[in-house]
């Protein structure tokens, strides 16, 4: 059974997404239509080599979302997905390519949800550091026992798990966490915690915008972040896309869950190769491709 996957944050670089404008007629359409919907140029800064104009959150977010959903769109009939799944923002781009949400509609979102995040880092700055060699309950405990607000927020695949919250009680939980024996404790550069309680003042911005877009049922299971599991339900499709900002990200549960429930292959549709990697780790047996043209 045929698995869709796409990635989040940080799977950005300069020159995203040019191939595409440059030898696909319907892709240089959306192209140019995500520049009117959201107000500036932003295939200028995707097809051009400033990569820290890329990294400011209003912009990678909805340049990862473009790059993915325009892709899975010049797919054609090789997208045909059993079951989707995307990595925190990247949960966008699989409801659209899964038809739950518009294209047009969808940028929109992930554009609000963009400014509303950067928006509370502003507010509360924060920070994340991925922690290497532990077990899920190791870091989760040493979060709840570290002063301060530091929850574990990416479990990303088995002894990768990023911690996120206030900039101290993450210093904090790093230092405990390499007295526990993590292999490595690395700072991360990002404008802030995301998925962690720091990030509330933007659910309600998000929720408002979601409430008012029309949704409808995806063509096949979403399997998102907050719960691990599958769902075709709009309700719960919408609040779970809510409460994701301030849930961890449960990727390797997501992706064990999938291949319980049959995946017997995984194809990464947008920039790089992050999903690919963080699924072998997952397990090693999974066959996995590269959306292409």
């Amino acid at each position: 059974m045929k698995a869709f996957v796409f990635p989040g944050q940080g799977a950005q670089f300069p020159g995203m997404g040019k191939d595409l404008y440059e030898s696909q007629t319907i892709a240089k359409k959306r192209f140019d239509q995500a520049n009117e919907i959201l107000g500036f140029n932003i295939t200028e800064i995707m097809f051009g080599d400033d990569s820290e104009a890329l990294k400011e959150t209003q912009v990678t977010q909805p340049a990862i979302f473009l790059h993915s959903t325009i892709l899975s769109e010049t797919m054609g009939s090789r997208f045909r997905p059993k079951m989707v799944a995307g990595h925190s923002l990247g949960e966008f781009s699989a409801l659209v390519a899964s038809g739950a949400l518009a294209f047009e509609d969808g940028l929109l979102l992930v554009h609000k949800r963009a400014l509303a995040m950067k928006a509370a880092c502003d507010k509360s700055p924060g920070a994340m550091a991925a922690i290497l060699g532990l077990e899920d309950f190791q870091v989760t405990s040493i979060c709840e026992a570290t002063h301060g607000t530091v929850i574990a927020a990416n479990f990303n695949c088995p002894g990768q798990i990023v911690i996120s919250g206030q900039q101290k009680a993450v210093e904090n939980a790093c230092k405990a966490l390499s007295e526990a024996g993590a292999k490595r404790t690395l700072i991360l550069p990002v404008g802030g915690a995301f998925h962690s309680p720091l990030m509330e003042p933007a659910k309600k911005e998000l929720a408002k915008a979601i409430e008012n877009t029309g949704f409808k049922s995806p063509s096949c299971p979403v399997y998102q972040n907050v719960t691990s599991k599958e769902t075709l339900d709009v309700d719960l499709l919408k609040m779970n896309l809510v409460d994701q900002l301030t849930a961890p990200v449960r990727w390797n549960q997501s992706i064990i869950k999938m291949i319980a429930d049959g995946a017997t292959s995984f194809t990464e549709v947008g920039p790089g190769k992050v999903l690919q990697g963080l699924i072998k780790k997952i397990n090693r047996n999974t066959e996995i491709f590269s959306g292409t043209l």
